[in-house]
């Protein structure tokens, strides 16, 4: 009898989580979420890709099975973090997603990635946010107290309404809300350098945060080929439109079949 090798772990380090551990997977597309969002977001997502196609999923400290670790609060000390988690995964190639904040990590990680440890990710998918340099809103939400935050939340589509009638979870959820509100709210690339992978740019057609010009803007964050689609809907569109998303990544990574 040949021996199996044993089920790989679903956690790399504290960072990574894998709903699908894949043994030797063709590629792994390594997903980054929302302000306030969790690894869990995309645990959907696994059951969509290939079979030979590992999702992973990054759990930001301060939340979850992290509620004991200190939030974060700068972009390059999550950036780094990010980074020097995924450095075990790139013997495979790996492909970057990320959702509104977590658009802007992907893309801070990529750059860390091919300067600093020479690793070229196939591409970079960035959803729901403006081009690094884009004007934004003045409207500070992490500056906000506690109810007008959720109240701005809840408007935007960025928090369960079930969660605010909790009073024992939603104080568990605030401190990390805003910490990341602070992170993207006050994020400034220091030069807004193109990353050298081919990058596609998706956002909702009724984002009230993300026209469709500030989401096109990434075209000059690249000097690989770029792409945009735009999806009906509004900053959270990923909520309904999940399977066509990662139907779309799927064919832009050569993936079908």
């Amino acid at each position: 009898m040949i021996p199996t090798a044993p089920p790989a772990p679903k956690s790399v380090g504290r960072w990574l989580r894998r709903p699908r551990p894949v043994a030797n997977p063709r590629l792994r597309l390594v997903c980054l979420p929302h302000a306030g969002g969790t690894a869990g977001t995309f645990h959907g997502w696994a059951d969509l890709l290939p079979a030979d196609v590992e999702l992973v999923a990054v759990q930001y400290p301060g939340r979850q099975d992290r509620l004991g670790e200190p939030c974060v609060t700068a972009m390059a000390e999550l950036a780094d973090g990010v980074a020097q988690a995924l450095l075990p995964l790139l013997g495979r190639p790996l492909a970057l997603f990320g959702h509104s904040m977590g658009a802007a990590l992907a893309y801070e990680v990529t750059l860390r990635l091919e300067t600093l440890y020479r690793a070229r990710p196939r591409q970079l998918f960035v959803s729901g946010h403006a081009a690094p340099g884009s004007p934004r809103s003045s409207r500070d939400l992490h500056t906000q107290d506690d109810a007008a935050m959720v109240e701005d939340l809840l408007a935007l589509g960025g928090m369960d309404e079930a969660l605010t009638a909790d009073p024992g979870l939603l104080p568990l959820l605030l401190p990390s809300m805003r910490a990341d509100l602070k992170l993207i709210e006050t994020y400034q690339p220091a030069d807004a350098r193109p990353v050298g992978i081919p990058l596609t740019a998706y956002v909702g057609d009724s984002d009230p945060g993300v026209p469709v010009s500030d989401a096109a803007a990434w075209s000059d964050r690249t000097s690989g080929d770029f792409d945009l689609r735009v999806f009906p809907g509004g900053h959270f569109y990923l909520a309904q439109q999940e399977a066509e998303v990662v139907k779309d990544i799927t064919a832009r990574l050569d993936l079908v079949g």
